[in-house]
């Protein structure tokens, strides 16, 4: 017999079912009906149980039409390729790995000048308050949101690439671009972060209940200083990250990607 509350046994059986496929990417649950007989259960328990699957991301609610489990095409973005420069790129770092995996980009953009914040001058080793270049892409794969990407750059910088501050899309890239100017990215540092998201990111990213963020901080560097710092929140629900570090000539080329 088990010491779990009745709620939590019906969200277990039911996870266990979405998990072996039982009940695919968009298919509809049982009944509250149909399950309170299954699990011998009163409504309410089954509701509870079903709510907790909701609050887990795993499925979702609407009025009059029951439960339905989450579809997640999940899209991989391979890091340590991103923005490398000797690989051929169709645009910027973005569209070229979301065009390269079948899928469409589309992206809109703000840039504004802005107090640089404490844990970005921190990383661009300027004074907290001192004016940033700020450029802000909300990022969608196949007309679904995909990510937010706040990138900060030092206002010396300006001098050396005006473009920086112009509005809209810079086609190859800030990487790009700024390596053309000689102001060449020659290494970078990340930090990979997970928490839940503000009323703004869940908004921006239709992320439903239960869903985290993936933060994905960069901070690019030249020959002698950091030239911008990148924050990327991603949907926890339809994204992978991964890394290539090292000789990989073992590896299977049918391992997951």
């Amino acid at each position: 017999m088990s010491k779990q509350p009745k709620y939590r046994q019906v969200a277990d059986a039911l996870r266990r079912e979405i998990d072996n496929g039982t009940y695919a990417p968009g298919a509809r649950l049982p009944s509250e009906s149909e399950l309170s007989a299954r699990f011998d259960a009163s409504r309410n328990t089954v509701r509870s149980g079903l709510n907790l699957l909701v609050t887990e991301g795993l499925i979702s609610s609407s009025q009059g039409l029951g439960y339905e489990v989450r579809s997640h095409e999940v899209f991989v973005l391979n890091a340590s390729r991103f923005e490398n420069l000797d690989l051929p790129q169709n645009g910027d770092a973005y569209s070229t790995d979301v065009t390269a995996a079948g899928r469409r980009p589309h992206q809109t953009f703000r840039v504004e000048l802005t107090p640089a914040p404490e844990y970005v001058a921190e990383r661009l080793k300027v004074d907290a308050g001192d004016t940033a270049v700020l450029r802000f892409c909300h990022r969608f794969v196949d007309d679904v949101p995909w990510s937010t990407q706040a990138t900060h750059y030092p206002e010396w910088l300006v001098a050396k690439g005006p473009r920086l501050t112009e509005p809209g899309d810079i086609a190859e890239g800030t990487t790009r671009y700024l390596a053309s100017l000689g102001i060449e990215q020659i290494g970078y540092f990340d930090e990979i972060a997970t928490r839940m998201p503000t009323p703004e990111e869940a908004r921006l990213l239709e992320i439903g209940a239960g869903v985290p963020v993936l933060l994905w901080t960069r901070t690019g560097f030249s020959n002698d200083r950091p030239i911008r710092c990148t924050i990327t929140t991603f949907r926890g629900d339809l994204n992978r990250m991964n890394y290539e570090i090292g000789d990989l000539s073992a590896r299977s080329e049918n391992e997951p990607q």
